[in-house]
């Protein structure tokens, strides 16, 4: 048995009043120069968020005296965040300019002494006193409410400056996980299908075979495409309003969601760990490399990565295997084989 925390985060739309936005307003500007420091002197001095209170601390209380503590507090996460992010993308050559641009900031409130979902409204702690959010109903938000989810301390605030207040709002439940290591649901995840094979006691008892279909959703969507911008910039806003009806994340999305869903069932019925090969996005630039175009956005566009991720953050055990030599070699003998079988299905039968 393990302990696993998942955590879900619900947006919720509010609109301010005249005090409310006032307050924001005269929040934003600050932050935002705030973020942008600190975010310099995080790349420069790899500092952690200790290290950017210790510097930053004092002078901010000084210089903004009528921004929250807490709000100043969570800028030391988002601009932490932020360094580590550009660190990242740098690594991978993916940062296009020599230091990351703050356009817009996000007021962080790290404790939840600063807010509250009172009867219909989010209440915030400000330097005017506390200020009321209006939001609508949202089903989403009172599923966690209600259902056994504890609201997270952190509360996010993105604004315009308008009416229009979008509330971050993160649940966290810890859910006790019960598996069987000789019990394993195996999947072997493939460009249009996903096959699952069960086993019990460390014998084969079923295999199920879900065609998925993605692999030609993201074809005919590309040629979709392709039609509706030819001979036209994609940056006019006829040609973006059509690309935005495709909707083609939301069908892979949706078809993803009700996979997991199904084998989460299955796990959960049988007491089992879910096995499945361990599929990075670098692992996926690799076999990228000296492809077709065509291929590369097939490849790019395999959603193993996402289904991984999906899995993991349900109240049940996953197990990543590494799918090095999975179509040559065989994990028993070390010898090379002719025919192919899942390397997740074999070493499920080993009870690795």
């Amino acid at each position: 048995m393990e302990f696993k925390i998942l955590r879900r985060t619900v947006v919720l739309e509010c609109y301010a009043n005249k005090v409310a936005r006032e307050a924001l307003r005269d929040i934003v500007e600050p932050l935002k120069n705030m973020v942008s420091e600190m975010v310099e002197y995080a790349l420069k001095h790899n500092a952690s968020q200790k290290t950017l209170h210790r510097v930053f601390y004092e002078r901010y209380r000084r210089q903004y005296p009528w921004i929250p503590t807490r709000v100043i507090k969570g800028a030391y996460r988002d601009a932490v965040r932020r360094a580590k992010s550009f660190r990242e993308r740098l690594k991978k050559g993916k940062a296009y300019t020599s230091k990351p641009k703050v356009r817009r900031v996000t007021i962080v409130y790290s404790d939840n002494q600063d807010w509250s979902i009172e009867s219909g409204s989010l209440k915030i702690k400000t330097h005017r006193g506390w200020v009321e959010l209006k939001y609508g109903n949202n089903r989403q938000l009172h599923r966690y409410l209600y259902g056994g989810w504890i609201p997270a301390s952190e509360l996010k605030l993105k604004t315009d400056g308008g009416r229009r207040v979008l509330a971050y709002i993160t649940f966290v439940k810890v859910y006790a996980v019960l598996y069987d290591k000789m019990n394993v649901i195996a999947v072997d995840v493939n460009e249009n299908n996903i096959t699952i094979a069960i086993f019990k006691n460390g014998v084969l008892v079923e295999v199920i075979r879900i065609e998925t279909g993605l692999g030609k959703i993201v074809i005919a969507y590309a040629v979709r495409r392709k039609r509706i911008s030819k001979g036209k910039s994609t940056k006019t806003r006829e040609v973006k309003k059509k690309l935005r009806k495709l909707r083609e994340g939301d069908r892979k999305k949706d078809i993803l969601y009700k996979v997991v869903r199904f084998i989460e069932e299955l796990a959960r019925e049988n007491n089992a760990v879910v096995v499945i090969g361990d599929i990075s996005g670098d692992d996926k630039g690799r076999m990228e490399k000296g492809k077709g175009r065509k291929l590369r956005h097939r490849i790019h566009q395999w959603s193993v990565a996402t289904l991984i991720k999906l899995l993991e953050d349900r109240p049940v055990h996953v197990v990543r295997i590494s799918e090095r030599g999975s179509s040559s070699v065989d994990p028993f003998t070390k010898k090379k084989i002719n025919g192919y079988s899942p390397l997740v299905i074999r070493t499920a039968v080993r009870g690795g």
